[in-house]
């Protein structure tokens, strides 16, 4: 190690300064030559008695300085560093309690603020909650402030209730009734349509135009087509056209598909000439006549006074009673709706439950009719041994019990729509939720992956189960 002190060794010899402070006369060792204690020949050691005395004038002393020598200056410790040995364990800081404060009153109340927002350090903290033990005024105005913190909180969803809207309606039309009330067969569309327009009050051009898969069953076979967010509104447009032409309103199809085109019927012709012959791909222009054209239904079946309600609405193959009808545009509404907050990530809730029901309702007082196609068309027939019921008369039944509060239980009659349902003659029984229900309906969730608890006649459950998956389409 370098520096002013010299190492211990040294310790045997003077240095030149200190015999000439201590004789005033020039240093004359090692012989009084200068030469590094050498003899005449320049070797070392020549000229030197046996204990290294040499010639010099002041010979060794064995027993260290002598008394009148000043001291000397101790050599410097050695470092931890240099020995080797692992440097000692520092204590993390965090590890450290915080070092309590004295603080005044004043200033205590005044980070009563900064503490319920947790934003006081950990001394802080400390020394405001063992002043809220002592102190009755701030701990009550503590007590406040995280109460207030919890209103800033943001909830986990900023979706509403499905059931707020009609909550809100329902308490408004107790205090002042309507002069023209919605008939309650329309009110699900009113709703679901609704809640549509406001989830598609924000979209911008990307979301107008993200890939939308709408899906659906047709001969135990699941079928698909691409379209877009403004695709799906026109084809809601198109199918709530079929009411619209019931009700004598305007067709919607009149301004867009040619002449030559206007006879398609049904819900998948009727949007498929409506894509070929509008703007392509759609935009989001086609909101506006969509959400004009479902205020024009609710604001006609309102006026009928809910006595239409058995007017028949054609879809093609099949018609169906006005109330039913609607009921069944609430439905595809809401179907629809989740599938565009998918395309768009965002959350979408089920409709409220009263509505929820009388679309479950709806799908099983479709089934019957639904197995006595399957049966025509050669998916399904009895097993061997098996007699079709007779029209009227009791048959075999299959007990549809739906979970939920909008659950409740059918019972399907399988051998023919004209036939009795009979709790007596039920061969199977078969649980499902009630959204999972609506979604095997909707062809969103196939037979074989819906979760159903079922027991009875397996081959009549699988008719039912296929069945419902039928009702689906474009």
């Amino acid at each position: 190690m370098s520096g002013f002190g010299a190492p211990d060794g040294h310790g045997e010899h003077e240095g030149p300064g200190d015999e000439e402070r201590r004789t005033g006369q020039p240093y004359e060792g090692d012989g009084g030559r200068g030469d590094g204690g050498r003899g005449a020949g320049g070797h070392p050691g020549e000229g030197a008695d046996a204990d290294g005395g040499g010639s010099g004038q002041h010979p060794r002393q064995a027993d260290g300085p002598e008394p009148d020598r000043p001291a000397r200056i101790p050599t410097p410790r050695a470092s931890v560093e240099d020995n080797g040995r692992p440097l000692p364990d520092l204590a993390d800081p965090g590890d450290l309690p915080p070092v309590p404060l004295d603080l005044p009153h004043d200033v205590l109340k005044s980070l009563l603020g900064a503490w319920a927002l947790a934003a006081c350090s950990a001394a802080e903290t400390a020394a405001v909650e063992d002043h809220l033990g002592s102190c009755g005024s701030c701990a009550d105005e503590a007590r406040r402030l995280r109460e207030a913190v919890g209103l800033l909180h943001q909830p986990e969803s900023l979706d509403l209730d499905p059931g707020l809207r009609t909550r809100v309606l329902q308490s408004c039309l107790e205090r002042r009734p309507p002069r023209i009330p919605v008939p309650e067969w329309a009110a699900p569309y009113d709703a679901e349509t609704a809640r549509l327009d406001a989830l598609l009050q924000d979209f911008g051009d990307a979301e107008w135009h993200a890939p939308v898969r709408l899906r659906w069953f047709e001969a135990d076979a699941a079928k698909s087509r691409r379209t877009t967010v403004a695709g799906v509104i026109a084809h809601l447009l198109s199918v709530d056209g079929l009411i619209a032409l019931a009700l004598g309103l305007d067709d919607p199809l009149a301004e867009v598909v040619d002449t030559a085109e206007r006879d398609a019927s049904g819900p998948q012709g009727r949007t498929e000439a409506f894509w070929r012959n509008s703007h392509f791909p759609p935009t989001r222009s086609v909101r506006g006549p969509w959400r004009e054209q479902s205020h024009g239904l609710v604001r006609t079946v309102s006026f009928t006074g809910g006595h239409a309600g058995g007017l028949a609405v054609s879809y093609g193959d099949f018609e169906l009673p006005l109330h039913d009808a609607m009921l069944d545009r609430a439905f595809e509404c809401w179907v629809h709706a989740e599938d565009i907050a998918e395309a768009v990530d965002y959350p979408y809730q089920p409709p409220a439950p009263r509505h929820l029901n009388g679309m479950i309702d709806l799908a099983a007082r479709l089934l019957p009719a639904a197995l006595a196609e399957r049966r025509q068309a050669g998916l399904a027939s009895p097993a061997r041994g098996r007699h079709l019921g007779l029209a009227g008369e009791p048959g075999r039944s299959l007990r549809l019990e739906i979970e939920g509060s909008a659950g409740g239980e059918w019972l399907i009659p399988l051998d023919s729509p004209a036939a009795l349902a009979s709790a007596d003659l039920e061969v199977a029984h078969v649980a499902l939720d009630g959204v999972e229900f609506c979604k095997l309906a909707a062809g969103r969730v196939s037979p074989e992956e819906a979760a159903v608890g079922q027991v009875g006649d397996r081959a009549a459950i699988r008719d039912v189960l296929f069945a419902t998956a039928g009702l689906s389409r474009l």
